[in-house]
């Protein structure tokens, strides 16, 4: 049985839902108590101090994953092409978190295309340089073509299943054949509407199954803007655990 790795992006605890949350020093180690993985955002909009990544290592227990967001300038001001040193600088960055740092997110912007020319060299350099998970959640159409599907299996790069989908298959895991990894942004309002019961017990269900094939699953909230991402993390927690 792999593991299911189910979290929010970022620790932040609604106040109606801190009671479900052991006593803490902050807000990371009581969210850790409860959820096995979290995603962290803010790595993409600025770089942290070392400091910061030993000082989160040290609250989580043993066993705790994170997911980090490369940085916008390698995937979006660059858009990938010529950002050796930036990925070298990033994964320095964030050394301090050793083995929790179990997963790459690499979010693209909509209007990046799939060049191979630029993404074959990048993906393989990332993944020659990092030993956890990669995943990447690419926002345009020619990323969801049967054969860049295969390319990312090939390459053992997990593409994002994430809702609301945007293609006909892109709530569907594809790419390395070990690993999903779901990002649920709330539907039908993005980052806010919270998803019912069907939709969880669903995604429980698909999670356990796959789980049970070996497959390594992270699924991440997203929709965190009113809360909503923590009481669907903890409902399919608690379906999981049945």
């Amino acid at each position: 049985m792999a593991p299911v790795l189910v979290g929010t992006a970022g620790w932040s605890l609604p106040r109606e839902m801190q009671e479900r949350f052991p006593p803490g020093e902050s807000h990371l180690a009581r969210y850790a108590q409860v959820f096995p993985a979290v995603e962290i955002n803010s790595t993409f909009h600025r770089p942290h101090r070392g400091s910061t990544f030993e000082r989160w290592s040290e609250i989580v227990p043993r066993g705790f994953r994170f997911s980090l967001k490369l940085p916008k300038a390698i995937t979006h001001e660059h858009r990938l092409a010529g950002t050796r040193g930036l990925v070298e600088e990033f994964l320095g960055q964030i050394a301090p978190l050793g083995e929790a740092a179990a997963c790459l997110l690499v979010q693209l912007p909509p209007s990046l295309e799939l060049d191979l020319r630029v993404a074959r060299p990048f993906l393989l350099d990332l993944r020659e340089r990092f030993a956890g998970d990669i995943a990447l959640e690419p926002r345009h159409a020619s990323w969801f073509e049967p054969q860049a599907g295969q390319w990312l299996a090939e390459s053992n790069v997990a593409r994002v299943a994430a809702d609301p989908p945007r293609a006909a298959n892109g709530f569907e895991p594809t790419g390395d054949p070990g690993v999903a990894y779901f990002r649920l942004h709330g539907s039908p309002r993005m980052y806010y509407s919270s998803y019912d019961d069907a939709f969880l017990e669903a995604l429980a269900t698909r999670l356990q199954a796959l789980a049970q094939r070996g497959v390594r699953c992270w699924c991440i909230f997203d929709n965190t803007t009113l809360g909503a991402g923590t009481g669907n993390a903890l409902a399919v927690m608690e379906r999981l655990r049945r």
